[in-house]
């Protein structure tokens, strides 16, 4: 049990309890070349770094990500509801033909399957297979319409600094994402298609065999055996080469996105780096079993005077993985605890902050029923008050 103190005006109603823990802790920094950068790690999510995330940058062909997230919403959908259907086959018009860059090299007038324009969108990064799907989706059949639809789904998914003025990250104006919002995105990917994600993982798909040296998907850290399993890389002059990316190592996974690199290989270097940091400099460590009493909390009007604060669960928190297993935190709520209480009734949060980390909060909750207390306890608890009220005198009042 950690040993607690309480403040000069405890007797009050509104009363912060601090109880505090004698542990220091460090974490090793991760200098990135990219422009801007985010990483966090989605088991818990603790964000690990921070450099511009929340600046809208051209984000290239990482913004494809949105175009297959709204694709596999219609799939899930379905076609009788105004979605897609996998094996469902759509037409490639003149418009999707007329993309350079990245492509699945689709033919004007002919049909492809949903599945094979996702799979050219995921591993060949298919600028033509975008404009399909978005045409097929979009309220209007342009792509212009799409893209209107994609910001306003961003928008309700929480992704405040995402602007879309086409469904490929082709570069235009106005057409931007920020580092954190990508992340989000991925994250979303993960989470809310797990059938559809391994996807991701592909490293080749040779569509109709037309150009067999175009069929490797660009994400570099696929084949190095660290955890990686997707997502997009992205490149324009604009916005350098980018890569929004996930790893799992154990139970742990990582989301990241970097932007900004001068070339191929300082993307591929720098993500495997920042996937090694991650994994490596941070490890998850018990910090509570469940029932572990951290203070005690004076009770009002109970039929005892005090309760413990207690972890609901055994927890475990994201620690820098070098550092002695220890830190500072504070356990605080306002007191006294007004009877009755109900066990397991959340009264208190236990926060503490990690070197180079943010804040964390945890719920402690009450170790036991403690139901009001009769005439006796009443009557002691209201002359206690005013004792205490005597004592402190003028000064303690507020």
């Amino acid at each position: 049990m950690i040993s607690s103190r309480s403040p000069k005006h405890v007797i009050r109603l509104a009363i912060a309890l601090i109880a505090l823990m004698s542990w220091t802790v460090s974490a090793a920094a991760f200098e990135t070349k990219a422009t801007s950068a985010f990483v966090i790690d989605q088991s818990t999510g603790t964000v690990l770094l921070n450099k511009n995330a929340d600046l809208p940058l051209p984000p290239a062909s990482m913004s494809k990500l949105m175009t297959l997230y709204m694709a596999f919403e219609a799939i899930r959908r379905g076609k009788s509801d105004g979605g897609l259907d996998l094996n469902e086959e759509l037409p490639v018009s003149e418009h999707a033909q007329s993309f350079g860059g990245s492509s699945m090299f689709l033919r004007s007038g002919e049909s492809v399957s949903v599945e094979d324009l996702i799979r050219g969108i995921i591993v060949l990064s298919g600028n033509d297979s975008c404009v399909v799907i978005a045409e097929a989706l979009s309220p209007d059949g342009t792509e212009a319409g799409f893209a209107r639809l994609m910001t306003q789904r961003a928008q309700q998914m929480g992704m405040t600094n995402s602007t879309f003025t086409n469904s490929s990250g082709w570069p235009a104006p106005g057409h931007l994402m920020s580092m954190r919002d990508l992340a989000l995105l991925a994250h979303r990917l993960i989470v809310d298609f797990p059938e559809y994600y391994p996807l991701f993982a592909e490293t080749e798909f040779a569509f109709d065999n037309r150009v067999p040296s175009n069929r490797l998907n660009r994400n570099p850290l696929l084949t190095m055996g660290i955890g990686a399993d997707g997502l997009k890389t992205g490149h324009t002059e604009a916005a350098g080469y980018g890569l929004t990316g996930s790893a799992k190592q154990g139970d742990r996974r990582i989301i990241f996105v970097l932007s900004g690199m001068e070339s191929i290989a300082d993307r591929a270097s720098e993500a495997q780096a920042v996937v090694n940091w991650a994994f490596r400099q941070f490890a998850m460590r018990p910090l509570a079993t469940e029932g572990q009493e951290f203070a005690r909390a004076d009770v009002w009007m109970g039929a005892e005077p005090t309760v413990g604060l207690v972890a609901p669960e055994d927890v475990s928190v994201l620690m820098p993985a070098l550092a002695e297993r220890s830190f500072e935190g504070e356990v605080i709520f306002s007191g006294p605890v007004e009877a009755p209480i109900a066990k397991g009734d959340q009264l208190a949060e236990l926060v503490f902050t990690l070197d180079g980390l943010p804040e964390t909060r945890l719920p402690l909750v009450a170790d036991r029923d403690i139901p009001s207390g009769g005439f006796v306890s009443r009557m002691t608890t209201a002359a206690m008050v005013l004792f205490n009220q005597l004592i402190a005198g003028p000064e303690g009042a507020t």
